[in-house]
């Protein structure tokens, strides 16, 4: 009876989990309100699922506000980018599928504006999350980013698997969005954290792993 109401045995722990992921897609649903602010939130999220969720390491609040202070002027520059990139991919499309409604062959080309934004947001995913993992400048994060994310074409097909399932759970359970962001986010860094740590140094790999062992004991 007592192993029951331990607030340490699995079933308290995956509802607390649980909570915490809700708690965590409110505060990033929050800070993306103003939509300027979408990549500061971005990096925050992926960095307290790393640091909170998955390793229970702080708080998801005080882990969630410093990451998104400390990587602000970075993260939103880089996104304002992303963002007129990505609008200007979306309006082609938007054009080219009226022209292939119109009947215009050239119309077929939405296919292809359709394609760069996926692209786009496989790239971003890689982007926002680097920033919360590692310190660098802005082009070479950008670069550094699109290369991660093609010489590990595998592990960015997977990125891609979780999107559009993330896209589809939303579309049908709208309701859902209190959920999915930090449940997508910690999917994704599964992944993610697989290609980052080719990247590590094996000092550095060490050291993490050894703060995360102190933390969970």
């Amino acid at each position: 009876m007592n192993r029951i109401f331990n607030m340490d045995n699995g079933f308290f722990r995956g509802i607390n989990k649980l909570v915490d992921c809700i708690w965590l897609s409110f505060i990033f649903l929050l800070t993306c309100i103003p939509i300027f602010t979408i990549g500061a939130s971005l990096t925050a999220l992926y960095y307290t699922v790393q640091k909170s969720l998955k390793h229970d390491r702080g708080y998801i609040g005080g882990e969630y506000w410093h990451a998104f202070k400390t990587n602000f002027k970075q993260s939103t520059l880089i996104w304002l980018i992303a963002l007129a990139v990505g609008l200007l991919f979306s309006f082609d499309a938007d054009i080219m599928k009226a022209m292939d409604q119109a009947g215009k062959p050239l119309g077929k080309a939405y296919i292809f504006f359709q394609i760069l934004l996926m692209l786009e947001a496989l790239w971003c995913s890689y982007i926002f999350a680097y920033i919360a993992r590692f310190e660098n400048t802005s082009r070479a994060i950008v670069k550094n980013a699109a290369l991660m994310a093609i010489l590990n074409l595998p592990r960015t097909l997977v990125i891609m698997v979780y999107l559009l399932a993330a896209g589809m759970v939303l579309y049908v359970m709208p309701i859902t969005v209190m959920l999915v962001p930090a449940v997508l986010t910690w999917m994704m860094n599964l992944t993610l954290e697989k290609v980052f740590r080719k990247y590590m140094t094996d000092e550095d790999r060490e050291a993490e792993d050894e703060m995360n062992r102190e933390y969970k004991n």
